[in-house]
């Protein structure tokens, strides 16, 4: 464990530095992200003004769940998204042998070797905007329950990163240039959504097939309901069955690969 904090600790000194050369990027990305930002909390506020409730939520609790999903997305965008851009193009290449032959988890290294800098100061407004929506929220919140709620927020990060990754690995069979990376980020903006809406078959389905129910919906209900400790059961229980099948994935992906040395 120690040689993958400190291996994690070089990958951080590493994109700092690459990222202060690039300061441009760095303001540009701050720019982009404060303007999805608003328009997140104009979208819903433009709904309250015609409705008092939206799936059993008011607008104080809605402002919850607008900076939960917020900050998953920031977080990923951190800390995952760069390496999942380049990862099917190191399928596609056959530049995988350089990263088979270290002696670490490949997945781990190709999953968090870059770090984006250029977004850290936007995981910090997002940060931000979650101390603002709890210190602001009108009912008294349980401090156990925040502190399992922020926890859920990086877990629903990891299982948002998990399902991206399920979609990506698929270039090792269609070599495609981006797997169905382009179809899972159609399909992501059901996590910007509460999951009441949803009913029947499909909301199951954003619960245990496509869990983006799961992610930000399930901690901000956890957080501002009552009696729902049971979700923490469903919350885990899905990303450990995505844990592993992106294991699964990966290994068979790997008998797939075609390196460019074959």
């Amino acid at each position: 464990m120690s040689r993958y904090l400190r291996l994690y600790a070089h990958f951080l000194r590493f994109s700092f530095s690459k990222a202060m050369e690039f300061r441009v990027d760095f303001f540009f990305r701050v720019v982009m992200d404060i303007f999805f930002y608003a328009v997140q909390f104009a979208f819903f506020h433009i709904i309250y003004l015609h409705t008092p409730i939206l799936a059993g939520w008011d607008l104080e609790q809605m402002r919850v769940f607008i900076v939960s999903y917020i900050f998953i997305d920031a977080l990923h965008m951190t800390v995952f998204s760069t390496n999942c851009w380049w990862l099917p193009i190191y399928i596609n290449r056959g530049d995988l042998d350089y990263y088979l032959v270290k002696p670490v988890s490949t997945l781990f290294f190709l999953s968090l070797k870059d770090f984006a800098a250029n977004s850290f100061l936007n995981l910090l407004i997002a940060g931000s905007l979650v101390v603002w929506a709890l210190t602001n929220y009108p009912a008294p919140l349980e401090p156990i329950k925040v502190v399992i709620y922020l926890l859920l927020l990086i877990n629903g990060t990891f299982l948002y990163f998990l399902l991206n990754l399920i979609f990506l690995l698929a270039v090792f069979w269609t070599q495609s240039p981006r797997g169905y990376g382009d179809l899972f980020f159609s399909v992501s903006h059901v996590m910007e959504r509460p999951d009441r809406i949803y009913k029947g078959v499909v909301r199951k389905v954003f619960i245990f097939l496509l869990p983006f129910a799961v992610m930000a919906s399930f901690p901000a209900r956890f957080l501002m309901e009552d009696n729902q400790w049971h979700l923490l059961g469903v919350i885990f229980g899905v990303t450990t069955c995505f844990f592993l099948l992106v294991q699964v994935i990966w290994r068979l992906g790997l008998r797939n690969y075609s390196s460019a040395s074959s």
